[in-house]
Formats: C-alpha cells, sequence, structure tokens
C-alpha cells in the first residue's frame, strides 16, 4: 500500500511539474520565491543531504537530528526549547555556485501532510498557545473580522476568522507555519528524492536515516509528551463546524498539496457530518 501511494504521488508530481509552465530549476523562480525555497533548505555536508523544513510537519524533531549528526546536540532527547536557527546551515546563506552543486549532487527529501490537519496543527498551536501569535496575527484577525471586536487579547481567534484570514492573504506573503507546502519546497524546481509522509513519520524517517548512512544511535526522536495531536475525530469536529463556503473558498490555496502528495479533499458533507 504504501508502495501505491508514493508511485502514485510520484507520478503525479512528474506530470505536473512536466508542465511546460511549471519552473524547472529553483533559478527559474522569482527571486521572492526563490528566497523561500533557499531559505526552507537546510543543509548537511557530512551526510550529503538537504532536508527541505515543513512547520507542522515533525520539521523540530528533524532539526534535532540535523543537530545531533553535525555535533552541535549531544542528543535527539535533549530537553529544552527548540531553537530553529543556530547551528544549521541554510542553502540560502551560500554562493549560487554552492547552491547548485548541493542541489544536483546532495540526496534531497521533504516531508508532507495533509493540509487541512496541517492547517488546524497550526491554528491550535499558534493561536491556542503561542502570545507572540495571538498579539501578531490574532489581534489582526480579530479586528479584521469580527464586528465590535473591541480591545482584542487574540487569544480567542475562532477556526473561521483563521480561515477567513487565510482566504484574503496573498500566499506569498503568508506565515512559513501555513503557507503551503508547494510554497515552502518547490518541489517542482527541486527533484526531490524522497518524499516522506506524516501519516508514516517514524516508517519514512528510518527509511532517510538509513539511506544517509546515519550513525546507529541517530533515530527519529518519539513524540513529545505534552503534544496533543490532531486526531481524525478533531479534524472531523472542526471541519463540520465550520462554514463549507470557506473551506470551499481555500481549498484553491492549497489545491498543489492535495494533488501533488495524493491527499484526499476534505469531506464536508452531510452525511459525514451527521456521523
Amino acid at each position: 500500500e504504501l508502495e501505491v501511494l508514493r508511485d502514485t504521488r510520484n507520478r503525479t508530481i512528474r506530470a505536473l511539474c512536466g508542465q511546460r509552465s511549471m519552473p524547472r530549476s529553483v533559478w527559474e523562480l522569482p527571486p521572492g520565491q526563490r528566497r523561500t525555497v533557499l531559505r526552507h533548505l537546510l543543509v548537511n555536508d557530512k551526510y550529503r543531504f538537504l532536508y527541505c523544513y515543513v512547520p507542522k510537519v515533525a520539521c523540530s524533531n528533524w532539526k534535532r537530528i540535523l543537530k545531533v549528526l553535525d555535533g552541535a546536540l549531544e542528543s535527539v532527547d535533549v530537553q529544552g526549547k527548540m531553537d530553529h536557527k543556530s547551528n544549521l546551515v541554510f542553502l540560502g546563506d551560500m554562493k549560487p555556485e554552492e547552491i547548485s552543486y548541493r542541489l544536483k549532487h546532495y540526496y534531497k527529501f521533504i516531508f508532507v501532510r495533509n493540509p487541512m490537519e496541517r492547517l488546524l496543527s497550526a491554528y491550535r498551536n499558534k493561536f491556542g498557545e503561542i502570545k507572540e501569535y495571538q498579539q501578531k496575527y490574532g489581534v489582526e484577525i480579530v479586528r479584521r473580522y469580527r464586528k465590535n471586536g473591541g480591545n482584542p487579547a487574540g487569544d480567542d481567534v475562532s477556526f473561521s476568522e483563521f480561515l477567513q484570514y487565510l482566504l484574503d492573504e496573498d500566499v506569498e506573503r503568508m506565515n512559513e507555519h501555513w503557507m503551503p507546502i508547494y510554497n515552502l519546497c518547490q518541489p517542482c524546481a527541486v527533484r526531490y528524492d524522497f518524499i516522506g509522509s506524516y501519516e508514516r513519520l517514524h516508517a519514512d524517517a528510518n527509511h532517510v536515516l538509513e539511506h544517509i548512512q546515519s550513525p546507529s544511535f541517530v533515530r527519529f526522536p518519539e513524540r513529545q509528551a505534552w503534544y496533543k495531536p490532531v486526531t481524525a475525530e478533531t479534524l472531523h469536529y472542526y471541519l463540520c463546524s465550520t462554514q463549507r463556503r470557506l473551506i470551499k473558498e481555500l481549498l484553491p490555496k492549497y489545491i498543489l498539496d492535495f494533488s501533488l502528495f495524493a491527499y484526499p479533499l476534505p469531506n464536508i458533507t452531510n452525511e459525514f457530518c451527521r456521523q
């Protein structure tokens, strides 16, 4: 079943990316889009790989692994808040010839996730737990979409308000936690050797670690005890409690993530929502 899904995904990517209008390399991308993808490609020269990190798709754990492989972190189990900048090498900080060499010769991988599940995970995490996001984005969203918003703290943004905000946002200007995976990692301009998925996280992560021949003591970390995963029931509740119009109008912005990575469109039929 896994091989069938991978084959389907690879065929879809080849077919869509083979169209004349699609970029064939990062150098064909407009400057802003090129900056985004190069800023999300992490480099490991010792094991010769590039990893395009996608927020809300286990990227903190992958960054831990990169730091362990580079000797900046003793173990993937070291407790503490993840520093998402230090002791990491970004492809965007290199010279054009260094970038081209690594894109051509290094093993390249990415991990993807159901787009609606990823959006819900970002919403619950950033607006439910992170004060910085509540103040930066939540306050603006409440002021923009709530009548008589008053003086909001930004800590009670509804999922519908969040989706309306995404609907009105320019994709290229979105925060990386809800920017489509296509725009973050440009799978037509960068030919990834492996596309893992959140749904088979450990099996796919082990495949990558074996391929790059990482040391045996480096393993993919277990989920943190405090982490609240998005379950099928949670997704069902949020999708069925949201105006269908919002979800339908938002789908075109994320349609490449659904189609390229072989995810079904969200089921918001009456029959599904009555279950």
